[in-house]
């Protein structure tokens, strides 16, 4: 241990109190032996410090920070360098205002469209997240502080997130949702990782020894620290011998008698305690070493606008441009609607809330543009109520024009942490609007703005598609420069969009509604998916458009990598991403038809031509034997791909690969499915014979009582009457408050109420309320409510009682200091 000496002049008290939080944000500090505590904050695109009253659902304002496109814009610049640019840029705003541990990026894969969180992840590629966090990680602790990969792991809904038990088999865990996490590890290099709130097959992630002991600590060599999402602690001892040293926020001291009384009862060495200490104090001393001497406390608030407006730009998807009605040319008069255009959608919701420095507003930069707008309508109401006066001013405004500039997609309360969306589609009074200006003027270029795919029937009304995705402060004039052509548009989708929802492959599976959710697709999400089963998509994983053209050619493979040459064949400077997928030629193993292994982005101007290399690495050619429990690499011949997207494959070879001998893992007539990659319908017996166990019982049982695992939203058919009455209120709230347009208050009590498990109560309240507390509710929610109530006030008495007494010891001890 490299603190032994210190630790051993710490009493069992003072060890155990590092565990868990001092307040909502910080550390517990020692003051005797010169241990400070720090600062843990929300940052995935920008630092969200809250200077006052601390939330974690983004309900109070932070200290101002630059607000840099969503991980989900980023993803599609392709560009790992970018992704080290802007976590440079991150930690040096994160030391501006003292904050340790900047809490991201996160890289959970995107296995369904509708998880209401996707704008703040990657990719639904585990290559591609991997790649893009790590730049992120070694940008962010380039400072000295410390990045937070979250959420470790298999946290892909948000419905029930802090108790839905993830079903998923052995191979898919290691090959799709963990390969991420690993590359963030090995090659970024992360300091902290956060535990994620679900269940995996059957145990909290926290408490998961599979997961956090046997994979992130032997396998990986990972040696830094394990924090808890807020509030997801479930048994903290259970949580401390996973090697979760830190639970977030703090309990007020319960938790941490908790570890002192398993040690004393002998259910727990101290050892184990000391290891988890020692990890902690290295995240402390280390991150604090960058505050013990001069710092900057301050940066330049135009400097740190100007990158994120250039990374808007480089992550700006050209869906479409029919005609070649982009770029604008000057003096064209266009009409601007859409109410986007006045109020941009540039960030997520919740957690990740940015308090943005300065904000671009499109309808401000237009006069900087070099076509002449005519004016602006809103043509809709933001949050989808029907409103034809709107609709009919749009119209008339497009008559006009000679293009309309369509400014429309997702509303901050459609998608937000806490909460997946219902359906894949745009607000149906957005839809209206653009079939309604399509009948007066059929030059519509679409600006689209949403954290994830969505549906696009309408998508042959338009001439012109740019996604700018959440593009965070800047990306009102990035949008616009790509419109006149400024910039030409480089980025590339990181997620496949399906025609409709039902195409998707996890659409029978998605999400866990009550105990658990089933990943019966196993590998097969994303483009692996609908590549392998042949089911057509709207746009590719990896397509996206240029104002010039490439050529690709003169293609050479041997044992390390494969070269090509790209040529840019148009007359514009461009960047293109080149991209190697790899297929396996052998049946004898289910696999996806091709798997991303490498990309590159280059640099072309006109009429220019260069080489480029893309080398193999310990993951192109590997799967995972559960079988041996080991990754393997099948012998036999490979199809080497390189494309423009995983469905515009450009040039093309084969290699023999050398195996290591392993045993065949499956037997192919026992799993149909797999081996033809259909994996939409999989019934029970076939994904339990992937499992190779029962899969548990998915429903609640409503017979027996209430606890602390089960929800607030299960009171439905709670023995209490209180309980039962407390519910209507909930969901008469809720429906209330969307009927009179308070949709984001109404997903408030969703996220922070519905779907809360009962253990969370005491997690979430610092104290207020605490375990023994929370009998005497549950008592009361099962029927008892006189017992209940009683038992609530008494243990409420005893632990006033208890913090009083411990004050006066603190006092005592501080003056005798």
């Amino acid at each position: 241990m490299k603190y032994k000496d210190l630790i051993n002049k710490m009493t069992l008290e003072e060890k155990a109190s590092l565990m868990s939080g001092k307040d909502f944000w910080q550390t517990q500090d020692i003051e005797r032996l010169g241990i400070n505590n720090i600062f843990l904050a929300d940052g995935p695109h920008g630092i969200r410090k809250q200077a006052e009253a601390a939330d974690h659902l983004g309900l109070n304002a932070s200290l101002p920070a630059t607000c840099f496109p969503t991980a989900a814009t980023v993803a599609n610049s392709w560009n790992v360098e970018l992704g080290e640019k802007i976590g440079k840029y991150l930690g040096e705003e994160a030391v501006a205002q003292k904050v340790n541990v900047l809490l991201g990026p996160g890289i959970n894969m995107k296995r369904d469209p509708l998880c209401g969180r996707n704008f703040e992840y990657f990719s639904e590629d585990p290559y591609h997240a991997g790649k893009m966090a790590a730049g992120y990680i070694k940008g962010i602790q380039s400072h000295g502080i410390s990045a937070c990969v979250k959420h470790f792991a298999v946290n892909n809904q948000e419905e029930r997130r802090m108790s839905i038990d993830t079903i998923v088999d052995e191979r898919a865990l290691r090959e799709i949702y963990l390969t991420g996490f690993e590359i963030a590890v090995k090659e970024g290099k992360t300091k902290t990782v956060m535990s994620s709130y679900n269940m995996l097959n059957g145990t909290y992630t926290n408490e998961n020894i599979h997961l956090m002991q046997e994979i992130l600590r032997n396998e990986w060599e990972y040696d830094g620290v394990v924090v808890t999402d807020w509030g997801g602690s479930n048994d903290r001892v259970a949580g401390l011998i996973a090697g979760n040293e830190l639970e977030m926020p703090t309990t007020a001291g319960e938790t941490n008698l908790e570890i002192i009384q398993a040690i004393k009862n002998g259910e727990i060495s101290e050892e184990v305690l000391d290891v988890c200490v020692d990890r902690l104090l290295d995240l402390i001393f280390s991150t604090e070493e960058v505050f013990s001497k001069p710092y900057k406390k301050d940066f330049d608030l135009e400097d740190h606008h100007r990158v994120a407006q250039e990374v808007a730009e480089e992550s700006i998807v050209l869906l479409k441009n029919e005609g070649n009605i982009l770029p604008l040319k000057t003096g064209v008069k266009v009409a601007t609607i859409g109410e986007f255009a006045k109020e941009a959608r540039y960030q997520g919701a919740g957690s990740s809330i940015v308090n943005p420095t300065k904000l671009d507003n499109t309808l401000d930069c237009l006069e900087e543009t070099g076509f002449v707008n005519i004016g602006f309508e809103a043509g809709f109401e933001r949050y989808g109520k029907k409103n034809q006066k709107k609709i009919d001013h749009a119209c008339a405004l497009a008559k006009k024009a000679d293009v309309v500039l369509l400014y429309i997609g997702l509303d901050e309360a459609t998608e937000a942490e806490g909460l997946d969306r219902q359906s894949m589609k745009i607000p149906e009074n957005q839809i209206d609007l653009l079939n309604a200006v399509y009948e007066v003027n059929q030059n519509i270029i679409v600006i689209l703005s949403s954290g994830a795919a969505v549906e696009m029937p309408w998508i042959n009304k338009v001439k012109g598609l740019i996604h700018g995705y959440l593009s965070g402060q800047a990306g009102a004039k990035a949008i616009l420069r790509v419109l006149t052509g400024e910039v030409n548009p480089s980025g590339k989708l990181a997620e496949t969009y399906p025609i409709r929802y039902e195409d998707t492959p996890a659409y029978h599976q998605f999400p866990g509604k009550e105990v658990s959710v089933e990943y019966r697709e196993g590998i097969f999400i994303g483009y692996r998916y609908y590549d392998t089963a042949n089911v057509n998509v709207l746009f590719p994983f990896g397509y996206g458009l240029s104002y010039t053209s490439f050529e690709y050619s003169n293609m050479e493979v041997d044992k390390d990598g494969v070269s090509f040459q790209i040529t840019n064949t148009g007359d514009m400077a461009g960047n293109e991403v080149a991209q190697l997928y790899v297929g396996c030629e052998s049946t004898d193993i289910f696999r996806p038809s091709k798997e991303l292994k490498g990309f590159v982005k280059v640099a072309l101007n006109a009429g220019e031509t260069k080489r480029v290399t893309i080398s193999f690495d310990d993951k192109t050619f590997r799967y995972f034997n559960v079988k041996t429990n080991n990754w393997e690499i099948e012998e036999a011949e490979y199809k080497l791909m390189i494309g423009a997207s995983s469905a515009d494959i450009k040039l093309d070879d084969t290699l023999f690969v050398e195996g290591t001998g392993a045993p065949l893992p499956y037997e192919k007539d026992q799993l149909s499915s797999y081996y033809s990659g259909k994996v939409n319908t999989v019934d029970q017996d076939e994904f339990e014979r992937l499992l190779e166990r029962k899969v548990p019982v998915a429903t609640w049982d409503r017979s027996q009582p209430l606890g602390y695992n089960d929800t607030i939203a299960q009171c439905e058919y709670a023995k209490g009457v209180f309980a039962r009455f407390a519910y209507k209120v909930i969901v008469f709230a809720y429906w209330f408050l969307r009927k009179i347009g308070k949709r984001s208050t109404a997903n408030i009590i969703m996220m922070s109420i519905y779907h809360m498990p009962f253990r969370g109560v005491a997690r979430m309240t610092g104290g207020v309320i605490n375990m023994p507390m929370l009998d005497g509710i549950l008592m009361m929610v099962n029927g008892h409510f006189f017992k209940g109530l009683s038992h609530l006030l008494k243990e409420r008495s005893k632990m006033m009682k208890f913090t009083k007494s411990q004050q006066i010891t603190l006092d005592k001890a501080t003056k005798e200091m």
